[in-house]
């Protein structure tokens, strides 16, 4: 992938993209405690959700002024992102999608749906990501000629320090057992959809606590149909997953 020599050049814009409720946000927490990339919380979907984001100290109010600010950014970036919103001018920036590190992570898409529906319970179809997340997966590795990195979350839980040195080796970067703890609490960035991180700002560590929802894809019409469509684009991307030893 090339990207050893960014990271030691000083220069990288390394990217998670992951449908919603696939516990990327502890990643981006996990990627906060390394201390070494600037870690930039959804501003793909924050331009989409609330028509502005904050790229360190300027405020950028669409797609395509995002995309010119993040190559403008200076030394080691990191940003995650999740696909309940179409970014079609990422798509269409081949550059941008060739020159930065674009890697992914998934879960499985019952618990996606349960817990989406859960904290929004007029969730579209679409709104759960999965045929998105495909979608900038076949344009990276359009973009690329390479197949990308793809993590499943539950591999993360179950074995973290196995997963993050497997995915730090597999995009370049040095793997830093410490920030695989961190204190709980809410990073700034959070705060402006802060309801959706509660598990994550509440966590120490990577980790699974018990859920149980109302709705669920076994007696739920809707979230089962939901099930049926992304189910698909799950297994395309889960074949493709990162393998631990």
């Amino acid at each position: 992938m090339g990207s050893t020599s960014r990271y030691a050049s000083e220069r990288m814009m390394l990217t998670m993209w992951s449908a919603p409720r696939s516990r990327s946000t502890a990643f981006e927490r996990m990627m906060m405690e390394r201390g070494d990339f600037t870690v930039l919380h959804e501003p793909f979907s924050h331009v989409m959700d609330f028509g502005s984001a904050t790229v360190l100290d300027r405020q950028v109010t669409s797609e395509k002024e995002l995309l010119s600010t993040l190559k403008e950014l200076p030394g080691r970036v990191f940003f995650k992102d999740t696909t309940d919103f179409h970014y079609p001018e990422l798509l269409n920036d081949k550059p941008f999608l060739r020159d930065g590190v674009h890697t992914f992570i998934i879960r499985d898409p019952r618990e996606v749906i349960e817990s989406h529906a859960h904290l929004n319970p007029a969730v579209s179809r679409d709104d759960i990501g999965f045929a998105r997340l495909h979608e900038i997966y076949d344009a990276v590795a359009e973009a690329t000629g390479e197949a990308p990195v793809v993590i499943d979350s539950d591999d993360l839980i179950d074995r973290p320090a196995d997963t993050v040195a497997a995915y730090c080796a597999r995009v370049g970067i040095p793997f830093d057992a410490d920030a695989l703890r961190w204190q709980p609490g809410t990073p700034r960035q959070w705060q402006r959809t802060e309801r959706w991180h509660e598990a994550a700002a509440a966590s120490s560590g990577f980790s699974r606590p018990p859920r149980q929802y109302a709705r669920t894809v076994d007696n739920d019409a809707q979230l089962a149909e939901y099930h049926r469509y992304h189910q698909p684009y799950h297994q395309k991307l889960w074949e493709q997953r990162l393998r631990l030893a």
